[in-house]
């Protein structure tokens, strides 16, 4: 599903679910939270925390086509809330702050590392700039920051490389995800076109 597509409401039904399926902590990507105003970025730490969450990230992507990114003052004034509101748990809270020029039609990586540093300096965590697609990239974002970096993983990187570049995290986003329905879509085309069911020779065992 495309961003935006679900409810806040439904996100943190979800994220409930899966943090109480597991001993081990769970961060959600909560996009841009629940709403547009500070106030609700610092609503929307304490709702991941009431779900169980050990962190969340929220972006400075509007949701809006015609104006994707939300402006520099507003967007460091959400994270500001955000961290604010993390730093009010009873627990510890791993927030991240997202700069989202790169997925957004926006390759300004002035711009971008400008957001990182404002969000580092408003207490952030983690920063992290999603659609950054080559490593020397990433390697000048990392330098440009003291926090730790998180990259999503894409053809083209390795885990070395990343590390070596500064990263200290790496989501896997929407791959593995995809991957099993591209897995799915090939043993369905192998069925109906060919009949056989070679796919199953590779399937996970029973048990």
């Amino acid at each position: 599903l495309p961003d935006g597509a679900v409810t806040f409401e439904a996100m943190i039904h979800h994220c409930r679910d899966v943090a109480a399926a597991t001993d081990l902590p769970v961060s959600a990507d909560l996009e841009r939270g629940k709403g547009d105003s500070p106030e609700q970025a610092a609503e929307t730490i304490f709702a991941a925390e009431a779900a169980g969450l050990a962190g969340c990230s929220i972006e400075d992507h509007t949701g809006d086509p015609a104006n994707p990114i939300y402006d520099f003052s507003h967007a460091t004034e959400r994270v500001a809330a955000a961290v604010e509101a993390a730093r009010a748990l009873k627990r510890d809270f791993v927030f991240t702050a997202r700069a989202e020029n790169f997925l957004w039609g926006k390759t300004d990586l002035d711009d971008t590392i400008k957001r990182l540093q404002a969000f580092e300096k408003a207490g952030a965590d983690v920063l992290y700039a999603p659609g950054i697609g080559d490593v020397e990239t990433v390697r000048t974002i990392c330098s440009s920051v003291s926090r730790p970096v998180n990259v999503m993983a894409r053809p083209g990187f390795t885990i070395a490389d990343l590390a070596m570049a500064g990263v200290k995290r790496i989501s896997l986003g929407p791959w593995l995800t995809n991957f099993a329905y591209g897995m799915l879509e090939t043993a369905a085309r192998e069925i109906q076109q060919d009949g056989t069911f070679g796919f199953t020779r590779a399937a996970m065992p029973f048990g």
